[in-house]
């Protein structure tokens, strides 16, 4: 059988061919032996050996992107300029102002919720009066109503709370008082007068100050009434002068102040003295708080808009809508004019 013709002529192996040969992997040539697709550098392999100045590579088209950064669930989260702790801190305060606003208005609202519920039942509604607070077996029932948080606004619970312990202050001095006066009486028979003054000056300051200044100070807040504020701060008035006094001391006038202790104390009773000292610091103090009251109280006064005009106003429709007052003044005016009229 006849062999084909080869068309490489002589050359058995084709790849034996010195056109071949010449192209075989070396130093200088890279071949697809050495290409990796998957070296994640992105740059294909030189065909030449490169140069020393080398051009910069395109990133892969198919790389994969970096993945993006968890962010760790302790690690602050900023949006904008609400991240700085400064803001995040006025933000708060603001809304615990809001926060104490709604608090305020919500026990107003309160407040005068109590109030439309007691007017409501009319006239006719009689309320419980609950001062002093007495027990019930005690035969001597309460005298007023008093409820500072339903009957006064909120504005000025405060300074009323503040004027009923300041009266609960001034009534325990002088507790304190007359128990120093026994005291100094028991070591001086001779100051007999100032233990005497002591006694009265206790049941006469306890009832008349209540009734006197704090119901009108009371009332003034409860009704916005100018003329009872012209009461109070005529007698307070006189009130704090009587606690100037006390403070002081002079003896035989029943106030242990600082003349009459320092005069016990060059006596050589230094028990009595001790005693006295500490009253002497309690009148100061009444007195000091009496003058510091006074004044919170008629800065109060000139905002509500309260005037003597308006005292005057109320004084004669509160006189005239008296019974008892305009049956007075009707037979006062009939005995004029009779008078008038006799020859």
């Amino acid at each position: 059988m006849a062999q084909p013709d080869n068309p490489f002529g002589d050359i058995d192996n084709p790849f034996q061919d010195p056109a071949v040969t010449q192209h075989q992997p070396s130093a200088q040539y890279a071949t697809l032996d050495v290409y990796n697709p998957f070296d994640n550098r992105g740059v294909p392999p030189p065909y030449h050996e490169q140069p020393a100045a080398t051009l910069p590579t395109a990133p892969a088209q198919n790389a994969p992107a970096p993945a993006p950064k968890k962010q760790s669930p302790t690690e602050p989260k900023t949006y904008g300029s609400y991240g700085t702790q400064e803001t995040a801190a006025a933000a708060t305060a603001d809304l615990l102002r809001r926060q104490e606003e709604l608090n305020r208005k919500a026990e107003e609202l309160d407040r005068r919720e109590r109030e439309l519920q007691n007017a409501a039942l009319g006239s006719a509604a009689v309320r419980q009066n609950n001062w002093p607070p007495l027990p019930s077996f005690c035969p001597v029932k309460p005298c007023f109503y008093q409820d500072v948080s339903v009957e006064i606004p909120q504005d000025f619970q405060k300074t009323v709370s503040i004027m009923y312990y300041l009266w609960l202050f001034s009534t325990g001095t002088l507790f304190v008082n007359f128990v120093a006066c026994m005291a100094w009486f028991c070591v001086d028979s001779t100051q007999g007068s100032s233990f005497g003054l002591s006694i009265l000056w206790i049941l006469l300051f306890t009832p008349c100050s209540f009734v006197c200044w704090y119901r009108p100070l009371y009332k003034a807040f409860r009704s916005d009434s100018s003329f009872s504020f012209f009461v109070f701060f005529f007698i307070y008035f006189v009130q704090d002068v009587f606690y100037v006094l006390q403070a002081i001391g002079i003896p035989g006038w029943g106030f242990s102040g600082w003349i009459a202790a320092l005069t016990v104390l060059k006596v050589g009773s230094v028990a009595v003295a001790v005693i006295m000292l500490i009253v002497s610091l309690l009148l100061t103090a009444n007195a000091t708080l009496g003058i510091i009251m006074l004044k919170r109280v008629h800065s109060i006064y000139r905002r509500t808009g309260a005037s003597f005009q308006k005292a005057q106003e109320e004084f004669a429709a509160g006189v005239f809508s008296n019974p008892a007052m305009r049956t007075a003044a009707t037979n006062v005016a009939a005995g004029a004019a009779q008078n008038a009229f006799k020859p």
